[in-house]
């Protein structure tokens, strides 16, 4: 009998905030980062998992996951990665430790880390990527690993069985149109508010070219900056659809006003537009800016805020994230919420890694779950990908399906001890150059 035998933790960070890659006007400069956990069985396997962090905290999210690793430690192997649904409530649902949420947070990040750990180990003992392995389970496989607490009045468990049940025909028809074909992709690459007008028309120009399905602009530093950048962006790129990402910095009534402003230069959608929990701001957003779309969800806490956006018709766009909720199984069950709505889920990416952990999502929501690419794409950003086992690949502005078994987590061991905060290498070489290594040399972030 295996059992786990090690679970550690790893403080990753990255000095992107030398160049602004991923700075808002929320996030002004970011150093993108991972608490890192590896969980090893005594048989020698490893399963992977992190939390994605912007710098400053992220030894936070890597105590809060030792916290919780001790409810793993000398558990059998086999009793925890196949039946994963009782792992994860395991953890999400101690009666102490969820007192620091509740399933919100640092906490929920935690539980996540560790319960996307143990799905890399079963995928890597099974021998295949997340997506596939969750596309080959059956749908009462699936809806045993879903939390249905909090969420039943708006999904039931006998409605995702038949949401499941329905995308059985078809399924291998569609996995074999991923294999070779990938999932649509979009760009935020030249978006991002810290970079020059010569950089965002240039990287626009070359997402166009590279056959991207639309890009994103970061907006709400300056109204005049926004109209000014996006009507470069617009030059650049023709009829392209161009979405819009405020990074929560609005309230109501300046969301709107702020939306109908940039309306000339036919924004796809606004994500974000207003505090990630406010969700009946959301909706009043989506009244008043119609038919400009609105998104939301790289910040949302968990399925129960997620049900909320989808009961109030807050949103047209849901946008999970593989690292915010509570793992995979979290997950699962936000892309069942969002087809029993009849919302298009289109991931959130970016980050470190976060390319590389949700493709796995939307290739499963099309095999077994939606059963349509109509409006759907999956973020992309071209930062940090060397650094992984399995890199995303793009090709003519689509994801390939990945192929290695696991869930893409695993990142280099190489990198891993170079960018190890603070005395790996890397950070050694940097110096006090960075925000997360200067902090008093850093912007006032979302101060007005």
């Amino acid at each position: 009998m295996s059992r786990i035998a090690s679970i550690t933790v790893h403080d990753i960070r990255f000095p992107t905030s030398l160049e602004l890659d991923g700075s808002d006007a929320v996030n002004v400069d970011p150093d993108y980062s991972a608490a890192y956990v590896i969980t090893r069985t005594d048989d020698g396997e490893e399963g992977h998992g992190f939390v994605f962090t912007c710098g400053r905290g992220n030894e936070v999210i890597v105590k809060a996951i030792e916290a919780y690793a001790a409810l793993l430690q000398r558990r059998d192997v086999d009793e925890l990665i196949y039946d994963l649904g009782g792992a994860s409530r395991r953890l999400v649902h101690d009666s102490q430790l969820r007192w620091l949420g509740p399933e919100k947070g640092v906490s929920q990040m935690a539980c996540g880390a560790l319960v996307s750990s143990l799905w890399d180990l079963r995928a890597k003992r099974e021998g295949k990527p997340l997506w596939l392995l969750l596309s080959g389970m059956s749908p009462e496989e699936i809806v045993d690993v879903v939390d249905f607490t909090h969420i039943s009045d708006a999904l039931s468990p006998a409605q995702a069985l038949d949401i499941l049940r329905a995308g059985q025909d078809g399924k291998a028809e569609r996995i074999a149109s991923l294999q070779a074909e990938g999932f649509p992709a979009y760009t935020t690459s030249p978006g991002w508010l810290g970079y020059s007008d010569e950089k965002l028309v240039r990287l626009s120009r070359q997402a166009a070219a590279e056959g991207f399905s639309m890009i994103k602009l970061k907006v709400g530093g300056s109204l005049a900056d926004d109209q000014r950048r996006l009507r470069l962006a617009r030059e650049a790129v023709g009829d392209l659809p161009i979405a819009i990402d405020a990074n929560q910095r609005w309230d109501v009534p300046e969301a709107i006003e702020w939306v109908r402003q940039l309306e000339d230069f036919r924004p796809y959608w606004v994500e974000e537009p207003t505090s990630t929990d406010d969700i009946l701001g959301h909706a009043a957003i989506r009244a008043g800016v119609s038919p400009t779309r609105v998104a939301t969800g790289e910040a949302v806490a968990n399925r129960i805020v997620f049900k909320q956006l989808l009961q109030a018709k807050a949103i047209d766009v849901l946008q999970l994230d593989s690292t915010r909720v509570a793992g995979v199984n979290e997950n699962i069950a936000n892309l069942l919420l969002a087809a029993r709505f009849g919302v298009p889920v289109c991931p959130h990416a970016g980050g470190v890694g976060l390319c590389e952990l949700v493709q796995h999502f939307s290739f499963f929501d099309y095999a077994a779950v939606s059963a349509s690419q109509e409006d759907r794409m999956i973020e992309y950003v071209d930062h940090l990908h060397e650094h992984f086992a399995e890199p995303v690949r793009i090709g003519g502005g689509r994801y390939a399906a990945p192929q290695r078994p696991g869930t893409g987590a695993e990142m280099l061991a190489a990198s891993r001890a170079r960018w190890e905060f603070p005395s790996g290498q890397g950070w050694l070489d940097v110096g006090g150059r960075t925000a997360v290594t200067a902090p008093g040399l850093a912007s006032a972030g979302a101060s007005r």
